[in-house]
């Protein structure tokens, strides 16, 4: 069976069951199963991917990574890149989202100090997702004439994280990358400082 399964009351951690909704084929089953879906589909539209631009502005933007949608990420674990994914966790330490890593913080979480490397998709200056469709969808969206739309746009998709399949992705990551192992590890390191 594999991991990513689509998204059903049975598949997706129970969630539309829980909810009181999961009878099979119930009209309300398969409007909340198309919400969900449409999701991604939605931001998309809305946020459509920018022209590219090798200006000092648009290059800056590059420096930090921009976040992938829920279904971005699913995608690029399963092509094979978690190892190359971080978890950003939010100040309220209410939920996570996966984004392409800060060279160091790999496989683990985002730091301050991993901030100042940059992501670890760039080399040389370009950035190996560009033109794949494991481009971050921020990434995509953001330029130079498009200053303060950002703002906007980093929202939709923190809301998009913010949902029981967001959620549940990045634990799923977590099991895939060895995470609590990584923890651990740096708990008791802290215990011999």
């Amino acid at each position: 069976m594999s991991e990513f399964m689509p998204v059903d009351c049975h598949t997706n951690g129970g969630r539309l069951a829980e909810a009181g909704r999961c009878e099979t084929g119930s009209k309300q089953n398969f409007i909340t199963l198309y919400k969900i879906l449409a999701t991604g589909i939605a931001l998309f539209e809305k946020f459509k991917a920018s022209l590219a631009c090798d200006c000092d502005i648009c290059r800056d933007f590059c420096k930090r990574p921009g976040w992938w949608t829920v279904d971005q990420a699913k995608n690029a674990i399963k092509s094979g890149l978690a190892p190359r994914m971080m978890m950003e966790i939010s100040p309220e330490f209410n939920f996570a989202v996966l984004s392409p890593a800060f060279y160091g913080c790999e496989g683990f979480i985002a730091t301050q100090e991993g901030a100042q490397t940059g992501c670890n998709f760039q080399k040389d200056g370009l950035c190996e997702l560009h033109n794949t469709e494991f481009l971050p969808l921020e990434c995509a969206f953001c330029h130079h004439d498009r200053i303060g739309e950002g703002e906007i746009c980093h929202k939709a998709i923190e809301d998009d994280w913010k949902t029981f399949r967001g959620q549940n992705l990045v634990r799923r990551w977590q099991k895939k990358v060895d995470f609590e192992q990584k923890l651990k590890f740096l708990e008791e390191g802290n215990k011999n400082v």
